[in-house]
């Protein structure tokens, strides 16, 4: 086994993965919210317009994904940065590789 160590990170490969894997994860939290939110406008009481828990689905397969990439983007370029400068200092992560 040779081992390797990873002492630095592409800032925008790693923010690039990280945004596409949140704004997924957005877009499955935002089919729960649509789903929860269509079926909670159908049990809710008279107080609630019927049309308010479709349109906030609706808005939330759209927002979420786009919400959640976009964090996803930012912190993941954060997170490589942070990372490439104190590997620097403390030495990088080491991996064993066959």
């Amino acid at each position: 086994m040779a081992a390797m160590t990873v002492k630095h990170v592409g800032v925008m490969s790693v923010a690039k993965i990280y945004g596409f894997i949140s704004g997924a994860m957005g877009l499955l939290f935002g089919v729960i919210v649509a789903i929860a939110s269509t079926l909670g406008a159908g049990l809710g009481g008279d107080d609630v317009p019927s049309f308010l828990g479709p349109l906030l689905g609706v808005g939330a397969v759209i927002f979420l994904p786009i919400f959640y990439g976009l964090m996803g983007l930012c912190m993941g370029a954060l997170g490589a940065a942070l990372y490439n400068g104190i590997a620097g200092f403390v030495g990088g992560v080491s991996i064993d590789i066959e």
